[in-house]
C-alpha cells in the first residue's frame, strides 16, 4: 500500500510539473506575441504615413514637364513675403515712374555685367502679376547674387525705393526682386533655359537690352 501511495504521489507531482510548464510556456509565448503585434501595427502606420507623404510629393501624371515648370515659376513669382501681415500692394505707378524704375533696374544689371537682358511688357496681357518682367542671366551663383545686390543698390540710390520682396538668395540659382509693377528675374543660365519665362509669356512684347 505504501508503494502504491508513493507512486501515486510521484505521478501527481510529475503531472503538476507538466501543467506548470505548459502554463509557463503559454505565458512566455503570449509575452513574446504582444510586442510583435504592437511592432507590426507601428510599422503599418509608418508605412502608410510614408506612402501618403510620397503621394503628396509626387507630381500629377497628367501634367507635362512644361506644365510643372510653369507651376513652379508661378509659385515663385507669386510667392508672398515672409511677413504674414504684409500684403502685395496694388499697382499704382504712372508710366513715367515705371520708365524711370526700368532704367534704374537696367543700370543695376549692366553695372555687374548681367547677360541677355530683356524686358517683357505685360501691360496688354490681362491678369498679369506685374506690368513688366526684366530677365537676365549670369555665370554662377556668386554672379547672380552680385547682380541682384547691384539692382537693389542702384534703384535705392536713383529712385529712393526698396524692393517689396526679394527671394532666392539662399540658393542663388534664381533671384526675384519684386517692385510690384516690375519684377526682376536674375538666373543662372541653365535655370533660365529650363524655366523659359519668355516662352511662358509668349504674348508679351519683348525688348532686348543686350
Amino acid at each position: 500500500m505504501a508503494k502504491t501511495s508513493k507512486l501515486s504521489a510521484s505521478n501527481k507531482t510529475s503531472s503538476e510539473k507538466k501543467i506548470g510548464a505548459k502554463k509557463t510556456a503559454k505565458t512566455t509565448s503570449l509575452g513574446r506575441k504582444a510586442p510583435t503585434n504592437s511592432l507590426k501595427k507601428n510599422m503599418a502606420k509608418s508605412t502608410a504615413a510614408k506612402k501618403s507623404a510620397a503621394k503628396k510629393l509626387s507630381p500629377k501624371k497628367n501634367l507635362t514637364e512644361k506644365d510643372l515648370a510653369q507651376k513652379e515659376a508661378n509659385r515663385i513669382i507669386n510667392s508672398s513675403p515672409k511677413s504674414k501681415s504684409a500684403k502685395r500692394p496694388v499697382k499704382s505707378r504712372t508710366k513715367s515712374e515705371n520708365t524711370k524704375l526700368l532704367d534704374a533696374i537696367i543700370d543695376g544689371l549692366e553695372e555687374k555685367k548681367a547677360k541677355n537682358i530683356i524686358v517683357l511688357d505685360l501691360t496688354s496681357i490681362g491678369n498679369s502679376v506685374s506690368d513688366y518682367f526684366v530677365i537676365a542671366d549670369a555665370d554662377s551663383r556668386t554672379h547672380v547674387e552680385a547682380i541682384a545686390d547691384s539692382v537693389e543698390d542702384v534703384v535705392t540710390k536713383k529712385n529712393g525705393e526698396k524692393a517689396f520682396h526679394v527671394e532666392g538668395h539662399r540658393v542663388g540659382e534664381w533671384i526675384i526682386i519684386d517692385y510690384i509693377n516690375i519684377v526682376v528675374h536674375v538666373f543662372q543660365k541653365e535655370k533660365r533655359d529650363y524655366y523659359s519665362i519668355e516662352a511662358l509669356w509668349a504674348d508679351a512684347e519683348i525688348r532686348k537690352i543686350n
